[in-house]
C-alpha cells in the first residue's frame, strides 16, 4: 500500500474502528494462509476470534476510504478473499441478516 492510503486507512481506523485494526485484520490472514494444505481449518488465534472478524473489518474500513485509497487497499483485499475463496467451500445451509452481503461468514473451513 502506498503512504497516502496508509495515511487514509489510519483516520478511518482512529474514526471508525481502532488503532491498527486493519494491520491486525491482514496478519490475521497472514497466519491463516500459512497453514499447510488445500483447506483452512480454525479457529487460528483463539476460540472466538475467528479470521472471518478480519475480514468483516478490512470491509468497514474500504466503506469509509477515499477513492484512490479504497482502490488501493481493494487490491489487497481482492487478493486474500481470492485465496479465502480458493481455501474454502461454500456453505449454502448457513445464512442470516447479518451476514447478508458478506460471503466470508458463509464459506466452510473446517473439515
Amino acid at each position: 500500500m502506498s503512504a497516502r492510503t496508509r495515511a487514509a486507512v489510519r483516520r478511518v481506523e482512529a474514526e471508525h474502528l481502532w488503532p491498527d485494526a486493519v494491520a491486525v485484520a491482514l496478519s490475521r490472514f497472514k497466519c491463516a494462509f500459512k497453514q499447510p494444505g488445500w483447506y483452512l481449518s480454525g479457529p487460528y488465534e483463539s476460540p472466538g476470534i475467528e479470521i472471518e472478524d478480519g475480514r468483516y473489518d478490512l470491509d468497514e474500513v474500504l466503506r469509509y476510504l477515499p477513492r484512490g485509497a479504497r482502490a488501493d487497499l481493494g487490491r489487497l483485499v481482492a487478493r486474500i478473499d481470492a485465496e479465502f475463496e480458493r481455501r474454502t467451500l461454500p456453505d449454502p445451509g448457513w445464512a442470516s441478516e447479518w451476514t447478508a452481503g458478506r460471503w466470508w461468514w458463509w464459506r466452510i473451513r473446517e473439515w
